[in-house]
């Protein structure tokens, strides 16, 4: 039970910090500084609760070590994932609130994540959700999903690998994090995360159009970086077994 309730807080401030970047101060730090920030909580939970879960808070990173660790079950996958929902779907809900104050009390405060007239309406989408920015296609987004996820799990595999360096893990993990969200965010907002999506999804309707593509291309670029990475972990254990 420790490490679901590990990966329920976990996502559940992934989302209320690192979206909460862009809702409460993207207008003044922009992508680089909001890209930096999913890093930075990363980082820090990866040290927090990395030891009692394996800080996964994605559910595509959970498919990955599922893909890839014996020792991970799939009763542990489904346990996992649940946690991650239920935990994005709080942090979201803080972030509803603290609009919901700042919209409809005082006034004034310059909110960011916000993606203006999306979908099927002219109304927007809050909460830093992951939605199509302007100018973006569908095939454009999924393609990009599939590689940064592919590269985010793949980082992850790796650092925590017995071939990876655990004392750096954390901080390999959270540039990672960073760095593909500083590139994806002018195109959806970046997801690679679909409990991230699935959070600010369900307090900002609009965005359910775009879902699918927080899904579908999350999930498969994690089966490709197990993939791979099975490959090439099975490939250096021969050489040393070779060796030994």
């Amino acid at each position: 039970m420790r490490k679901y309730l590990a990966e329920f807080f976990g996502t559940m401030f992934l989302v209320l910090l690192a979206c909460g970047s862009a809702v409460l101060a993207g207008n003044a730090i922009g992508t680089l500084g909001i890209g930096l920030c999913f890093g930075l909580v990363l980082l820090a939970l990866c040290y927090t609760i990395g030891g009692i879960s394996g800080c996964h808070v994605n559910p595509a990173v959970s498919l990955g070590v599922y893909l890839t660790d014996r020792n991970f079950s799939g009763r542990d996958l489904l346990g996992y994932v649940v946690a991650q929902l239920l935990g994005a779907a709080v942090g979201a809900a803080f972030l509803w609130w603290l609009m919901d104050f700042g919209l409809f009390g005082a006034g004034g405060f310059k909110f960011g994540g916000i993606t203006e007239s999306i979908g099927f309406t002219d109304k927007g989408s809050y909460l830093a959700t992951n939605v199509l920015q302007a100018g973006a296609t569908w095939q454009m987004a999924l393609l990009m999903e599939i590689l940064l996820t592919f590269f985010f799990v793949f980082v992850v595999l790796g650092a925590t690998s017995k071939y990876g360096t655990s004392s750096a893990a954390g901080a390999a993990i959270g540039l990672a994090l960073g760095l593909v969200n500083i590139i994806g965010i002018p195109v959806d907002n970046c997801s690679v995360n679909p409990a991230r999506s699935f959070g600010p999804a369900l307090f900002a309707p609009n965005a359910w159009p775009d879902f699918w593509i927080m899904v579908v291309g999350p999930l498969c670029g994690a089966v490709l970086a197990a993939v791979v990475w099975r490959g090439i972990a099975t490939a250096r254990r021969r050489k040393d077994e070779v060796e030994d």
